[in-house]
């Protein structure tokens, strides 16, 4: 089969290679998928730059953990149902060296779940970890039903789903954060009530203001390091942080005015999500795609063969949306 790789850490455009590889056979408890789409995802990028350390954890690594595809081969202890289902995938690529960034994968069965027949194919790829890290936030501690919530970068990858599934499920009032008039849109389109240009003026004083001077029950957090200060003004005691990003491996929290103000703060790693918060996340997930209710933001579509272009463009942080590579 073709399939990107590598072999070591480093720039895109140096360490990205494409290859034949022998065809995967699914194991016992696993499916085959015969890949349309792949995802690509900061974490993505991330690993293959060495941002997380220069040590590989495989010999050779396939990229990538999201995907959508075709179940084509089952191992044993599979339902043969199965067999020609449309299905997204997660986790593909966490603690694996076998991602989405091919023309097969195998990976265990609850890792490729039934994609709605009205949903298309490249949505499938935006779903593993833009959409379900953005639909734990809104559903985790008891979820954001009647609560004021400021979503973050609410025109980013996860910001974007994050703004629809606040207000779907219940937000009083949903608060955005975006650094420019064209993701103001974005967001607004996606449901915001309130869009915050954080370079043209004070996210603490309009938050306020939109508030009543009460400050927002949950921040729905994408970079702690940047937005800390804000966030401690913004939530109201008893209120809550949700965080899922930083742009620095370390940082400080004040804490006075953090205790002072009895909230908490929750972070998550979507790739280890417990078992019962997965299948929540995706049955909710899945109702919203059979009912259509959902906006897919996809920035840029192309071809698995430009997976070095895909990922400096992820890592540029200037495509306003998702990326995704279609698989041939």
């Amino acid at each position: 089969m073709k399939a990107a790789f590598y072999e070591q850490t480093g720039p895109a455009e140096q360490v990205l290679l494409m290859g034949e590889m022998p065809e995967p056979q699914p194991a016992s408890g696993e499916v085959r998928v015969r890949l349309q789409w792949s995802g690509v995802n900061p974490s993505d990028v991330k690993a293959r730059s060495g941002a997380r350390g220069p040590a590989m954890p495989f010999a050779r690594v396939i990229p990538h953990s999201d995907g959508m595809g075709v179940i084509d081969a089952i191992g044993t202890n599979v339902d043969p149902a199965r067999l020609g289902e449309r299905v997204w995938l997660w986790n593909a690529a966490w603690a694996r060296p076998f991602g989405t960034a091919a023309e097969w994968v195998c990976l265990p069965e609850q890792q490729a779940v039934r994609l709605p027949a009205n949903v298309p194919g490249e949505v499938g790829a935006c779903l593993g970890i833009p959409a379900l890290t953005a639909l734990h936030a809104v559903l985790t501690d008891g979820g954001v039903e009647g609560q004021r919530v400021l979503v973050s970068g609410g025109a980013g990858a996860v910001g974007h789903y994050a703004v629809q599934f606040a207000r779907l499920l219940g937000a009083r009032q949903v608060i955005s954060t975006v650094s420019s008039a064209e993701k103001a849109a974005l967001a607004r389109t996606a449901g915001a009530d309130v869009v915050i240009n954080y370079r043209d003026e004070s996210v603490v004083m309009r938050v306020l203001e939109e508030t009543q001077g009460q400050g927002v029950d949950r921040v729905i957090e994408v970079d702690v390091v940047a937005n800390a200060a804000i966030n401690v003004e913004v939530v109201r005691p008893n209120g809550q942080w949700v965080v899922y990003g930083s742009g620095a491996r370390q940082f400080t929290l004040p804490f006075f005015p953090m205790i002072a103000r009895n909230f908490g703060v929750r972070f998550f790693i979507v790739y280890h999500l417990t078992d019962a918060d997965r299948h929540r996340a995706i049955e909710v997930l899945t109702d919203f795609l059979k009912r259509d209710v959902l906006q897919h933001n996809i920035a840029l579509r192309l071809p698995l063969t430009e997976i070095a272009r895909a990922h400096d463009a992820v890592d540029s942080g200037t495509v306003m949306g998702n990326v995704v590579l279609s698989v041939p």
